[in-house]
């Protein structure tokens, strides 16, 4: 067990990854570090353990979940993979890219997991503690962020404590996650590819091998997590763009405009993406009314930190 005030944090040892297996197994839901955010996994085979994440998280039914396997072996038992899809594979995997392909008539998957789409949303993480997991149950893994449907994405074991509470009853603690914002999504469709969520992978990588996006994603259904016009909302309005901080506002800074926290003083993006979601909890626990955002420039990873901004000010 680690130091925490939570009971249900676990060290993220051979112990307690054999105890988040045989829960997993049975049918449990447990919270799993990855090297984005905590997920909160269940088998993805079971309806039964799909709808505990769902009544955990209070997820809106009409929003699907990401599959998480070990390889390209157990994706293609799942998926029907393409050339360009395997291409992706190979570049980004494991890590923080979820291909939403379609789904085969056996795969065996709970239909609440695609949302009653065609298509299912996967992914091979690359953190050792959620494949040393998957290794052990031997089950594709529907895992969702560890917290309240809509709320700010847990960065640490406490954080999905804080959120989630006695509905969860097991979280392996594997310290801080190391890119602190969810995988990038893309959709791949016949006449090219839709960046559904902007994440640690960005576009520009991902066209520099399979080509250039379509202008949009095809019509305007949720195909994929993080689509929803509000989330990973703090509670209290948010301000974006702000320069300076107004009364009552709790400031969290970037580069120059220093805050009451700072994304990262020295103005790298990689660093304000790991420390997004710590920011937002910071703000959230302020006795201030309300948070203002300083500017974080739109490019590279900065696209997806303004994307979970603009979401959390909607």
């Amino acid at each position: 067990m680690t130091g925490s005030n939570h009971p249900q944090i676990r060290a993220a040892d051979p112990a307690g990854i054999a105890q988040a297996a045989a829960r997993l197994v049975a049918g449990e839901p447990v919270a799993l570090p990855t090297e984005t955010v905590y997920g909160l996994a269940a088998r993805a085979d079971r309806a039964p353990a799909v709808a505990a994440i769902y009544r955990a998280k209070g997820r809106p039914d009409f929003n699907p979940l990401i599959v998480h396997v070990p390889g390209l072996e157990q994706a293609e038992r799942l998926v029907r993979f393409d050339a360009r899809a395997r291409k992706l594979a190979r570049a980004f995997w494991p890590g923080p890219l979820t291909l939403v392909l379609p789904l085969r008539a056996d795969a065996g998957i709970a239909p609440a997991v695609t949302a009653g789409l065609p298509t299912l949303a996967l992914r091979c993480p690359a953190h050792p503690v959620m494949r040393a997991v998957l290794e052990a149950c031997g089950l594709p893994l529907a895992a969702p962020s560890a917290n309240r449907s809509g709320a700010v994405s847990p960065t640490t074991a406490e954080h999905v404590a804080d959120s989630l509470g006695p509905a969860i009853g097991l979280v392996l603690d594997g310290g801080a996650t190391p890119a602190g914002i969810e995988s990038t999504i893309v959709a791949l469709r016949e006449d090219g590819w839709s960046l559904l969520r902007p994440g640690p992978v960005t576009a520009e990588a991902i066209a520099a091998l399979i080509g250039p996006p379509l202008a949009a994603p095809a019509g305007d259904r949720i195909e994929a997590p993080g689509q929803l016009a509000s989330h990973y909302a703090p509670g209290k309005p948010v301000r974006l763009e702000a320069e300076a901080a107004a009364p009552d506002e709790f400031l969290i800074g970037f580069g120059r405009v220093a805050g009451d926290v700072s994304l990262s003083p020295a103005g790298d993006l990689a660093e304000a993406a790991a420390r997004l979601y710590q920011c937002l909890h910071e703000a959230a626990a302020a006795p201030h009314r309300l948070i203002a955002v300083a500017p974080v420039p739109d490019e590279g990873i900065g696209t997806a930190i303004n994307d979970r901004l603009r979401r959390a000010a909607a």
